[in-house]
């Protein structure tokens, strides 16, 4: 019998498993390997700075879900309500020394990611998706699927749009699939890799 997704908010418990999840969802993804370039430091600075940005920034805006399984965490989703995409002043204050820690010398890099996406973003309200992963050892399983369709049955309910940006070419067709289309492409600097714009029209 195949087991069951259950999806929910996340307590402040999961914040840690959560951002373990998210970490080794992103350890071989073109743009985290390309800000965290040494692969040691990358397994423990991505799940700091996943910590950090679902602490000080999305938990608040009660968009983060998470998908369990059998073993736990198996995938988790960090959204923006309209209106809240923006980090405040004080959020970045409140991130900026786990990002250090998290990044050390790459911290410059993480800036310059952050800048260009800011330039790319669009100003209509919309639902964004900040970051969605599954571990890589239930990948396939529909745990992004589950986390996918139970925010997005909320965007269609609102009438709302949503964006997202694919830092990863293969990931292009699965957002595709439900609705996300690629508005451009954002290339990084110093012969980094691209990033695609992805819109979703109201339903």
């Amino acid at each position: 019998m195949p087991f069951a997704i259950d999806v929910r908010p996340p307590h402040k418990t999961d914040i840690r498993p959560l951002a373990r999840t998210l970490g080794r969802a992103f350890y071989d993804d073109p743009v985290m390997k390309w800000m965290l370039s040494d692969d040691r430091r990358r397994t423990n600075g991505l799940a700091r700075m996943f910590a950090t940005m679902t602490r000080h920034h999305f938990l608040g805006g009660g968009g983060v879900e998470v998908a369990l399984g059998s073993d736990g965490i198996g995938a988790a989703a960090l959204w923006d309500p309209p209106g809240r995409w923006k980090q405040s002043p004080l959020e970045e204050l409140r991130m900026m020394p786990s990002f250090l820690l998290a990044m050390g010398a790459a911290a410059g890099r993480g800036r310059q990611i952050s800048e260009l996406m800011k330039q790319h973003h669009p100003e209509e309200p919309h639902w964004y998706l900040g970051v969605i992963g599954s571990d890589p050892t239930v990948r396939g399983g529909g745990f992004g699927r589950a986390l996918m369709q139970s925010r997005l049955d909320r965007v269609d309910a609102e009438h709302a749009p949503a964006y997202l940006e694919s830092s990863n070419p293969d990931n292009i067709p699965y957002y595709q699939r439900f609705g996300f289309e690629v508005t451009g492409e954002i290339t990084l600097p110093d012969g980094g890799p691209k990033m695609w714009p992805m819109w979703r029209n109201p339903r």
